[in-house]
């Protein structure tokens, strides 16, 4: 059997879309999965796309997320150079092998003299196509002598370098996940395959690299699928199709309401990331969202990804990232699209941040407070996030939902102050003072039944005195249990927040 070698091949063209980050993520499962090899190739062919910092943001982002290599531009191996643009020289012998087999040709056409085409066949409500039917009636070694070609391009004349497409023939796919994909060559137009300075186009290198690089399966989106056809004819024309990879063409993740592709231009747009972290356009300075800033884990982001567009019989949605490989397989990978869902994100991290160890969520919380130029050692925060951590969806959350925690309220809620303050709550928290001050030592335990005792003597509900307090000590009717919190604010920080909510409501 074949020695399985993947690979993940983006260009450096923007920040990676989770659409992309999804093609890593199940090569990389593949490739665990199989004992394979995981290859990052970065195609910079089009240096006319490039983006400065683009590389290494798909570098760091796949980082964060967990995904490893064991080739590519950051690590070496033994295929190096894993970047296309230095890798530039080997392809000219493969365009001319094709020119010589009579797969390939010259095409010496302008820009202008293609883009008259065009306009003249919109006149007639056709689309031009360089392909069988056209090729002949236009400038190229197929229709130019021999003699006129070689002057040609010895005086540097711009020329590209396109494949021959048969004529009349049905090219067959054969994909792992959609089955057996069959393209009439008419469809098809003699893609450009090679240009005079001396760079091939996406089409030439990428199967190329895939041959040299022995790359026994080629995992990538269904925008691909296209193209499938010409590739095995690429194979076909220069003798490697016993070696051609087996080809799975992944579905598409489409917007929230299922209509059309989920793009990088929805990114913020529709309220949610579209990039794994944040990105800085070097040109505009635009800022992205990006799921590391906004909160998120990396195993809770890998999980929510890995459920779009591949699942198992079961119902179980769970997965850590070894049992994700080991349950992994091609033929479970659906043929539809798969709708993103911005909530079922939130429910992923929501479940993964609360099962953290409390100290690692009251590291996060104390990054956040540091930030705000507040204190707490770090026993205090490992009891705030004790009572908190079931109420976190993302990591901003942990502060969001315990700030009160670090300072008393200045405003309080006016809908909350007009259900829970009576006339008599004023006279119900004083004397509700007198019974804190004696309590000791002041723990929940101790509390509980005091203020239940109290309660008891006063012949009141425990609504009653509970929900003003809460209003004194958080400003609202948010948080976690009361006796809780007063345990951990502990007893001159309460007693000082009653007096103070008092004071400000009776102005």
């Amino acid at each position: 059997m074949r020695d399985v070698r993947v690979r993940f091949a983006p260009s450096p063209t923007g920040p990676l879309h989770i659409g992309g980050v999804r093609t890593a993520l199940y090569n990389y499962l593949f490739a665990r999965k199989m004992g394979g090899k995981f290859i990052l190739r970065i195609e910079d062919t089009d240096q006319g796309r490039f983006v400065p910092g683009a590389e290494q943001y798909i570098i760091d982002s796949l980082d964060w997320c967990g995904i490893t290599f064991d080739e590519g531009v950051h690590v070496g191996g033994p295929h190096s150079p894993y970047r296309q643009s230095e890798r530039k020289e080997l392809y000219h012998q493969y365009a001319d092998q094709l020119v010589k087999s009579g797969h390939a040709y010259y095409a010496f056409d302008s820009t202008e003299e293609l883009d008259e085409l065009r306009k003249e066949y919109e006149s007639r409500k056709q689309t031009f196509q360089y392909g069988p039917a056209t090729r002949l009636g236009l400038r190229n070694s197929l229709t130019l002598p021999v003699e006129k070609v070689q002057e040609m391009l010895d005086s540097g004349v711009h020329y590209v370098i396109r494949i021959r497409i048969p004529e009349n023939e049905v090219i067959h796919v054969n994909d792992l996940i959609r089955g057996l994909v069959s393209v009439e060559s008419s469809l098809l137009d003699d893609k450009v395959l090679y240009k005079s300075d001396g760079m091939p186009t996406y089409h030439l290198a990428n199967v190329v690299d895939d041959y040299l690089m022995e790359i026994s399966h080629v995992i990538r989106g269904e925008e691909w699928l296209p193209s499938a056809p010409l590739h095995v004819l690429l194979y076909r024309y220069l003798g490697w199709e016993s070696v051609m990879p087996q080809f799975a063409h992944l579905p598409l993740l489409l917007k929230p309401d299922g209509n059309g592709k989920l793009s990088k231009r929805d990114g913020d747009r529709l309220g949610f990331p579209v990039f794994p972290l944040k990105w800085v356009d070097p040109k505009s300075g635009e800022v992205s969202s990006g799921y590391r800033e906004s909160g998120y884990l990396p195993d809770a982001f890998m999980n929510m990804l890995a459920l779009l567009g591949w699942h198992l019989d079961s119902d179980k949605e769970l997965f850590s990232m070894n049992e994700l490989v080991e349950a992994f397989s091609i033929d479970r990978c659906s043929k539809s699209g798969a709708k993103f869902d911005p909530e079922k994100a939130k429910w992923f991290n929501h479940h993964y941040l609360s099962a953290k160890p409390i100290k690692e969520l009251a590291s996060y919380l104390k990054t956040q407070i540091e930030g705000k130029n507040i204190e707490a050692s770090e026993e205090y925060l490992e009891q705030v996030c004790s009572l908190v951590h079931e109420r976190v969806v993302l990591i901003p959350d942990l502060y969001e939902q315990s700030h009160f925690f670090f300072h008393a309220p200045e405003t309080y809620d006016e809908k909350v102050v007009a259900k829970v303050w009576k006339t008599d709550t004023p006279s119900l928290l004083l004397e509700l003072i007198k019974v804190l001050q004696s309590i000791e030592p002041f723990m929940l335990v101790n509390l509980e039944s005091g203020i239940k005792q109290f309660v008891q003597d006063k012949e009141i509900g425990m609504g009653q005195l509970m929900n003003p307090l809460r209003l004194c000590v958080v400003g609202t009717s948010a948080g976690p249990g009361m006796m809780d919190m007063m345990a951990v604010i502990g007893r001159q920080e309460i007693i000082s927040r009653i007096n103070l909510c008092i004071i400000k409501l009776n102005q």
